[in-house]
């Protein structure tokens, strides 16, 4: 993830104020110029810093704050909000036609990331509102650009236009068009052309598509790993266009992030989608206030919620529900669980999503090996069916019979059965609202002190959520 470092000086500046009754204004001077210095250090734009450390000093210098019960509690709370002010409050949807198609035209500089987020970007319009979208090849330029679109498109059955590299892109984008109508898809994806740096060529070619496609949204692909000059590009491109949002992509490389809180600040113009892998699935709606949480290390269980709903349907998951809340969650349903994960991604990303993980000390040199999967896999397929149905039978016989069975020390399989049996209670306890369990569990992986409070911020914010949704979903029911 983008932000591991400034995550770890954010912490370390609210680590200073931990179990302080009051805090002072020099307290609150020093863990300012910690957290200018830890922004400015994660590439973030030095106008952005200076307006948001004021933002936060003013608002903490408020007497409530200082004098108030929890003071550092709520200057994390304080950093929390203004962090997700400055990336602009709340997600933005794409921007529709009331008639299809509805037309999004990329654009970006060479090697953003344009062409595979074109097509991500389509899988996604065809997996969550059954669309059909067709794209265009309107880059005739870069050496094999039609020919990656091309074979983006085939790998998630999506249909493009295209004229060779013979046939002026205003004149190609005209005929895809046509096409489009004839053809009643519900959107059009305009994949445009690049350069290596903003030229006066590439900017007019983008404006006659501009108005002769009429787009609903211009999309501006932007390389997360390029920092300050990415909020740069930004500003060039919004200037000759008019941009309607931005893509981040490359944000789990190895990059400081700064662009992600500088963008909307600067331009003015929302991050609509953040590109998280090379998988055709990893592109994600950016939520502000939820990367507001994993840059100050509080998780992300909302989007990691999301996730696992992604995987699931409806049936599956009222099941599951149904089984955790009569407490009959068996190995069975465990080993379910394990293939469900291992769709989501890497484990070290996944532990990320959950709070207090981020830069936690006791994960700091834990490798997430796949392995360890197959090895939790080997030791479930090792027991009867009765035992998996029912693992109050694992007496120590059985427990060393499925040891040597799966290969694996018995010491394992007690860990495994153990960390299983904690689950399970865990899970029980969050179906029925009570998030005590949960508290615990974090409490014993983040500690006491800020990272708890940190952690119990994430939680709160995550039970109000599930409220909400629980709500939402009665009213759905009411409606129908």
């Amino acid at each position: 993830m983008a932000f591991e470092g400034l995550t770890e000086r954010l912490q370390g500046a609210m680590r200073k104020l931990r179990g302080k009754g009051k805090i002072s204004e020099k307290d609150l001077r020093e863990t300012m110029r910690e957290i200018r210095l830890a922004l400015l250090e994660a590439d973030v734009n030095f106008t952005v810093v200076k307006d948001f450390v004021k933002q936060v000093r003013d608002r903490a210098m408020g007497a409530d704050v200082l004098e108030g019960l929890n003071p550092a509690q709520q200057i994390v709370k304080i950093v929390d909000e203004e962090l997700t002010k400055t990336m602009g409050d709340e997600a933005v949807s794409l921007n529709k036609s009331p008639k299809i198609p509805t037309i999004i035209m990329m654009v970006g500089l060479q090697g953003a990331g344009k062409t595979t987020t074109a097509g991500k970007l389509a899988l996604k319009l065809k997996d969550e509102e059954n669309a059909r979208p067709l794209m265009i090849a309107g880059d005739v330029y870069r050496p094999a650009a039609i020919d990656q679109l091309v074979q983006v498109a085939e790998g998630i059955d999506v249909p493009v236009f295209q004229l060779g590299t013979d046939v002026n892109p205003v004149e190609i984008v005209r005929q895809g068009l046509a096409q489009a109508a004839e053809n009643h898809n519900d959107y059009v994806i305009i994949d445009t052309a690049g350069r290596l740096q903003i030229d006066e060529q590439l900017m007019n070619e983008l404006s006659e598509i501009k108005d002769l496609a009429h787009p609903d949204e211009i999309l501006l692909t932007v390389d997360a790993m390029t920092g300050q000059n990415a909020v740069a590009t930004a500003e060039g491109f919004n200037d000759k266009l008019d941009v309607t949002g931005v893509v981040l992509t490359k944000l789990d490389g190895d990059t400081r992030g700064g662009a992600a809180l500088s963008i909307r600040a600067v331009t003015g113009k929302p991050i609509k989608f953040i590109g998280q892998g090379e998988k055709m699935t990893d592109l994600d709606v950016f939520h502000p206030d939820r990367m507001a949480s994993r840059i100050l290390g509080m998780g992300d269980m909302l989007s990691l919620i999301e996730k696992t709903q992604k995987d699931f349907d409806e049936k599956q998951a009222k099941a599951l529900t149904e089984k955790i809340q009569e407490n009959s969650f068996d190995f069975d349903d465990f080993l379910d669980q394990l293939e469900q994960i291992q769709k989501m991604g890497p484990m070290e990303e996944i532990m990320k999503m959950i709070p207090g993980m981020a830069n936690n000390p006791a994960l700091k040199n834990v490798q997430m090996d796949p392995k360890d999967m197959d090895h939790l896999k080997a030791v479930v397929y090792s027991m009867t069916p009765q035992e998996r149905a029912n693992p109050d039978l694992l007496n120590p016989s059985r427990r060393r019979r499925i040891a040597a069975g799966s290969g694996r020390p018995v010491q394992a399989v007690n860990r495994m059965i153990k960390q299983f049996n904690q689950m399970k209670k865990t899970m029980n306890q969050m179906s029925k609202g009570n998030m005590a369990g949960v508290e615990q569990m974090m409490g014993s992986a983040g500690g006491s002190g800020m990272g708890g409070r940190m952690q119990k911020l994430a939680l709160n914010r995550m039970s109000r959520q599930m409220k909400k949704n629980k709500k939402k979903r009665l009213k759905r029911k009411k409606r129908r």
